[in-house]
């Protein structure tokens, strides 16, 4: 496929409610869109990188930057979203803004052939059973009726954010209100030290279905030490930045679970690869999310669906973020699934009018 244009586009989204993490509060999104062309197609992806470089070290200026400057003019020829990775390798780090591009020449590729980027993928299922993130909040009663509304709302499994001062009794406060048969998990986004595994060992009381990244993402050893401590099973997001990664985390014994979020590891086909591996030696999988829009959402509807993610992911139906995204709503199914897409590509696309509404630029960039 030979690119004819290409356009960086930024948007502006404004969440439902604030969503706190242990590492800020997030209000309004600032996301970046990649929009290509060529003669036969065209394709979107987009970028999940925050706006500041806390989740990771990218931030949304610095992908536009790369994707401009570095990686467009390696795509003056003849490129492929399967040939992206080996072209754009001589790039150190930049997952992010690497899967965006990759994501829109996938959904480009697929319109062109027909194929939804499930079918391409190889998911195996028409629904995924969806869970929900739920951030930090300063007073417990106000946590129990946010979970309590999700729980109405159809949800079936529960994350709860946690960090250093709020974390056993939140947890003791929602197992004790909703009973032992809520599928509860926590995420503590790499808040807590090796000296605090005293404390997060208490954490085993609650009979969760795991403890995901409580240490620093390149502390595989500490998160090892905590796995052989706790009978809680330990699910590494942040650390597994590859296959290569994942494998080194499984064979030390750091995790017994992954999150899979192609933006952290740079791209789907990425994603796909850790996937296999991880079916391979027995170790489940599920889907993580970055507050996507309809787009990303769509694609990692299309991730779920493949075998070995056994765990509800963090995908979430639209509205538990945005009032009004910039594709049609993803709406949760009554028995808490979310159906998978199945058209062309992404099998969704922005609405135009909707997407004016929200641009804040526009970088129009010509390959040829």
């Amino acid at each position: 496929m030979n690119l004819r244009d290409v356009e960086l586009r930024r948007i502006g989204l404004s969440l439902v409610h604030p969503f706190r993490t242990s590492f800020g509060v997030e209000q309004t999104r600032d996301i970046l869109l990649v929009h290509v062309e060529a003669d036969a197609s065209e394709g979107w992806g987009e970028c999940v990188a925050m706006q500041e470089p806390v989740y990771s070290s990218e931030y949304v200026d610095g992908a536009q930057q790369i994707i401009r400057e570095h990686f467009l003019p390696r795509l003056t020829g003849d490129v492929s979203a399967a040939a992206l990775g080996a072209l754009l390798a001589p790039f150190h780090g930049h997952p992010m803004a690497k899967a965006a591009l990759e994501m829109a020449l996938l959904d480009a590729e697929l319109r062109a052939s027909g194929v939804s980027l499930a079918a391409y993928l190889g998911a195996t299922r028409s629904r995924v059973p969806v869970g929900v993130s739920v951030g930090i909040f300063d007073e417990i009663p106000t946590l129990l009726d946010a979970v309590e509304r999700y729980l109405a709302r159809g949800y079936t499994r529960v994350k709860l954010k946690i960090e250093p001062g709020r974390d056993i009794d939140p947890v003791r406060a929602v197992r004790e209100r909703f009973g032992d048969d809520l599928l509860l998990q926590v995420d503590a986004n790499t808040a807590y030290e090796a000296a605090d595994m005293d404390h997060l060992a208490a954490l085993d009381q609650f009979g969760l279905l795991l403890i995901e990244q409580p240490f620093a993402e390149e502390d595989l050893l500490t998160h090892a030490a905590f796995a052989r401590r706790v009978t809680t099973p330990i699910c590494l997001d942040e650390s597994i930045t590859s296959a290569r990664t994942a494998a080194a985390a499984i064979d030390l014994g750091a995790c017994s679970i992954v999150n899979i979020k192609a933006g952290r590891v740079g791209g789907y086909l990425e994603a796909r690869k850790i996937h296999d591996l991880c079916a391979r030696r027995n170790i489940p999988v599920w889907c993580g999310g970055m507050l996507e829009t309809g787009l990303g959402r769509a694609a990692n509807l299309a991730l779920a669906g493949l075998p070995n993610f056994r765990y509800p992911g963090d995908i979430s139906e639209t509205a538990r973020y945005y009032e009004h995204d910039i594709t049609v709503p993803f709406i949760l199914e009554p028995d808490g699934t979310i159906p998978v897409p199945d058209g062309p590509g992404l099998g969704v696309e922005p609405d135009p009018d909707r997407l004016d509404e929200v641009t804040t630029s526009v970088e129009h960039i010509r390959l040829r």
